[in-house]
């Protein structure tokens, strides 16, 4: 019998093949065609899957989103059972930092897909309606942080969500080899330790009880 051809494992082949690209060679090299070089297929095979170059890069985007939300994922599950918000926090803002191989290359992939979604506007709404989900999560995160208690209650929750986003633009400066990832994760560390005041929120007073006469 014929082999079956997973379409979403090559879906997936020829969106890692386009990180490469992007990777090796710049976001300038980003054609359909070298795509298909990179993954060893022909043209008319890599067409077969996606129709155009923004489908192509539309799902690369959104697979590289995937891997981000599945290394995630992992760490917090190495965190145990009720981590820390803090340590939550610090999961989800490291892996969206080039620290590592599949980390830098999903780094780079978004990076990219920024450069494009100022050209287009279908990009640019799809890129911005991701991001902002992602906002919402972190601010939901330390909203419910200042609930528990472990932040403390005059702090603008808008304000710190911004803050800690700012915190990924270490990924031009990791990039290009201005500050070392060690120096990066001491500034992120230095930053959550100034936000949590507390290892663990404190308990509520007791009840006052009536003195018998």
């Amino acid at each position: 019998m014929p082999k079956q051809v997973d379409h979403r494992e090559r879906r997936e082949a020829i969106a890692r093949a386009l990180w490469r690209v992007v990777e090796q060679h710049g976001v300038a090299h980003l054609t359909m065609r070298e795509v298909a070089q990179e993954a060893g297929i022909s043209l008319g095979q890599l067409q077969h899957y996606f129709t155009s170059r923004e489908a192509m890069l539309s799902f690369a985007m959104d697979f590289a989103a995937e891997q981000t939300s599945l290394r995630v994922d992992q760490g917090l599950q190495e965190l145990g059972d009720q981590p820390h918000p803090r340590d939550v926090l610090r999961v989800m803002l490291t892996e969206m930092l080039p620290l590592h191989a599949d980390a830098r290359a999903t780094s780079r992939m978004s990076a990219a897909y920024v450069l494009e979604a100022l050209h287009d506007s279908t990009v640019h709404a799809r890129a911005r309606e991701g991001i902002t989900q992602g906002r919402a999560l972190v601010e939901q995160l330390v909203r419910q942080a200042m609930a528990d208690g472990y932040i403390q209650p005059d702090r603008d929750p808008v304000t710190e969500t911004n803050l800690l986003l700012a915190l990924t633009g270490f990924t031009t400066l990791i990039e290009l080899d201005v500050i070392e990832p060690q120096d990066v994760l001491t500034a992120v560390d230095e930053y959550l330790d100034r936000l949590f005041t507390t290892s663990v929120p404190p308990r509520p007073a007791p009840a006052a009880t009536e003195q018998s006469t």
